[in-house]
């Protein structure tokens, strides 16, 4: 039996950068990180959920943790997940 999980551990936060925000702006899409196991149902519904809004399309993408160089040797961080949510007409997500 599957157990329901919380939608604020799936969306761990948005992403707020220029490209995020013009993409919000005019093609009325909002950029999250969310957990990397959690699969584009899930992140439609704590979307929806969480902001009270109609999701029409989710894409995600897992960004490869870099190599950093410390005094000790490399170390990799750890991978994140993001996902594009693309609203419907005349939705809005007030991110402030």
């Amino acid at each position: 039996m599957a157990t329901k999980i919380d939608a604020t551990y799936i969306i761990k936060k948005p992403l707020l950068t220029e490209k995020s925000t013009i993409a919000s702006n005019e093609l009325n899409r909002y950029t999250f990180q969310v957990d990397l196991k959690a699969t584009k149902g899930e992140i439609k519904s704590a979307v929806e959920s969480l902001y009270k809004v109609q999701v029409e399309k989710i894409n995600t993408q897992v960004r490869k943790g870099r190599d950093r160089r410390y005094r000790y040797g490399l170390l990799r961080a750890t991978p994140t997940k993001v996902a594009h949510v693309r609203l419907k007409e005349g939705q809005k997500i007030e991110l402030v």
